[in-house]
């Protein structure tokens, strides 16, 4: 079994679950999460056996990358927020730079197996729940500054930007990426306060797109 994720690491174990998290990100990235185990340990620098004693198995490894993931967006969350001079300035820049959330959002809709991790592990329903209340704060905030159109909820957002990043497969990754940074330009434009089309039904709130 791994060890408890709440129980401190030594120096050298704590290295090596980040260099198995790291490796195992960028390999679920390239080709999704049913890689080889050992391809992910030798991509990690570490044996079999350190990866399985980290762990046990591969439902174990995809919730700590998604966990990694998530918890790296909602501090993006955090930091924009604070750091932006603006709501709207943070919430951009958030869109922008959440290239570690596209990867939970493959793996939730590539793979049936990263979904039932992804939608039932409390921890990172939690993470989700963080999440969408920084970005349903930029949302309100960036609204009352009159920059963000008012029919638009934080559901919106949110199903807007996971459509945007199913990247679209390509033999040229700087296609894709520019692609997908396009999108999100176009994206952006579409939420300004200045809408040249009236949406149908209601804003999209959290509990909408649960």
């Amino acid at each position: 079994m791994s060890a408890d994720p709440q129980t401190p690491l030594r120096a050298d174990a704590q290295r090596n679950r980040d260099q198995i998290i790291a490796a195992a990100r960028a390999i679920f990235a390239e080709h999704g999460p049913e890689v080889p185990m050992e391809e992910i340990a030798r991509a990690a620098g570490v044996g079999v056996g350190t990866l399985y004693r980290r762990f046990p198995d591969r439902e174990a490894l995809i919730r700590a990358v998604a966990v990694d993931n998530f918890t790296r967006v909602r501090d993006d969350a955090r930091a924009a927020s604070a750091e932006e001079p603006t709501c709207w300035s943070a919430l951009v820049r958030l869109l922008y730079q959440s290239v570690d959330l596209q990867l939970s959002i493959q793996l939730a809709m590539l793979s049936i197996r990263a979904y039932e991790i992804l939608r039932e592990d409390p921890t990172i329903v939690a993470l989700r729940e963080d999440l969408l209340t920084e970005v349903e704060s930029l949302v309100t905030g960036a609204q009352q500054e009159g920059h963000l159109r008012t029919d638009v909820g934080a559901g919106d957002v949110a199903m807007l930007f996971a459509l945007l990043l199913r990247r679209i497969p390509s033999r040229k990754k700087h296609i894709a990426e520019m692609s997908t940074a396009r999108n999100v330009a176009i994206m952006i434009d579409g939420l300004q306060s200045h809408p040249g089309t009236e949406l149908p039904g209601h804003p999209l709130g959290r509990d909408d797109i649960h």
